[in-house]
Formats: structure tokens, sequence, C-alpha cells
């Protein structure tokens, strides 16, 4: 596996490659909403404006599968900002990677890389392992834990906030049914919810990648596969996109349902 570009900056470790393919991302999705949105016309919509309309609808669609839609239409947004950045961030692995071999330390923004170190190049050589190194600065930035969970967290914190505030007795109520003895439970399974709706999409979009790398790594004779495997990858990176993007409304819908709903 290549190593991560990650620095050090006031005690903290920065994955460059991380903060390089979000931002590549976020450009993506705003570049991408600007031009289908820019010349809006209803007789002769763009091929890019169909589209948006198209996803918009499908978003609005998957909001009314989860709860009354005129609760849930102000969601509708957040769907298809979610939808779009998981999916693009998904894509961005597929058709190629962009990696760095080198032998001595490398330093950027004034700060050593710490794959590159020499106490890291010394380590290896005192493995027996040539003191070499494989830097990765373009991947699916969705193939990083900390990237999914820190999703996952942005909408657990959403939905929580949401249900505390919008629908506080409901919310709180839901804790203590069917018996309080069953709080325990319930809190465990609020904190699955977290862990499982981060993980989900970073272990399918990670083995994909890892998936690829071996494919790619196996020479010539690989290129059928290969081909095989991204026209495959397309097909993971929007369902997963899908599902994320579903389970934060219903999620959203759980948070904010109450027995008048029924």
């Amino acid at each position: 596996m290549h190593d991560a570009p990650i620095i050090n900056v006031a005690g903290i470790d920065i994955d460059l490659s991380i903060v390089i393919m979000l931002i590549v991302t976020c450009t993506i999705v705003f570049v991408f909403a600007k031009l289908a949105t820019r010349n809006l016309s209803v007789d002769n919509p763009s091929k890019l404006q169909s589209f948006l309309e198209w996803g918009a609808d499908f978003i609005k669609d998957m909001v009314s599968s989860t709860m009354d839609f005129k609760k849930g239409k102000v969601f509708v947004s957040l769907g298809m900002t979610i939808i779009l950045f998981v999916f693009v961030g998904n894509l961005l692995g597929i058709p190629f990677s962009i990696v760095t071999e080198g032998h001595d330390p490398q330093t950027i923004f004034g700060q050593e890389i710490k794959a590159t170190s020499q106490e890291r190049m010394d380590e290896l050589a005192a493995k027996g392992k040539e003191p070499h190194y494989e830097l990765v600065w373009w991947k699916s930035p969705t193939a990083d834990m900390s990237v999914t969970m820190g999703l996952a967290f942005m909408v657990f914190v959403l939905v929580h906030f949401l249900g505390m505030t919008r629908n506080t007795k409901a919310y709180f109520k839901h804790y203590l049914e069917p018996s309080p003895l069953f709080f325990p439970i319930h809190l465990v399974e609020v904190f699955t919810k977290l862990v499982t709706h981060g993980m989900r999409l970073f272990g399918n979009v990670f083995a994909k990648e890892v998936l690829m790398t071996v494919l790619v790594s196996a020479g010539i004779a690989a290129i059928p596969g290969i081909i095989i495997w991204q026209a495959f990858g397309l097909f993971i990176s929007g369902i997963q996109a899908f599902v994320f993007t579903i389970l934060t409304m219903v999620y959203l819908s759980q948070a904010l349902e109450s027995h008048d709903d029924h």
C-alpha cells in the first residue's frame, strides 16, 4: 500500500492528499451546480439543467418515501448536496491515481512529510527493506475513514439537534419506550447508527480502491479486469452515494417523527 503525505501542524496530523481531494470534490460539485443553473430556462433547458432537475426530483421522491414531504421538503437541498458530494468523491479514485516516489526526506510548507522522514528511512533500512516511499496524492476522499466518519458525524449532530429542538417531547420519550429498561439499548443504537453510517461508505469505497491498486500492480495482463472493475466502480459509487443519502433521510425522519404522524 502507498503512504499518505501527512504533515504535523501544531501537534495535529494533516493528510495533504485528503485536503486536496476534498477541495477538488467541492470545486467539481460547485462548478457543476453553477453551470447547471447559469441559464435556467423553462422552454429550452440545457442538458445539465435537465440532469439537475432529474436529480432534484429523485431526492424529492427519496424524502417523500421516508417522511411527510411537507415536513421534509426543507431537506431536499441537503440531500442534493450530500448525494453529489459523496458520488463525486467516490468517483475520483476510479480513472487514475497520482503517486510520487523517492528516497530523500521531503518538506512542504516548511513541514516534513512523515513518510519521508530520515527516521522512517532508517527504520526501513533496519528492517532490511529499501529506504523508499510512495506517496499517493490523488484518490477518492471517501476511501479515508476520517472523511466518511466526519460526514456521518455531521449528519449525527444535525439529526439529534433537530430532534431535540423541533420534536422535543417525542424525541426524548422514545428513549424510554417501551420501558425505561430499554434506555441503554437505545443509546447503543444511536451510536451504532453513527458508526455504521460512516464505516459502510468507507469500507465499500476503500475496498474498491484497494482492488484497483492490486489490479494495476498486476501489469498489462490485468487490463481487462481493470476495465471491468472501473465500470463496476461506477456502480458502487452510485449505490453508496444513494445509501448514505437515504439513510440520512431515514434518521432525520425518525428524529422528527411523532405519534401524531401515524
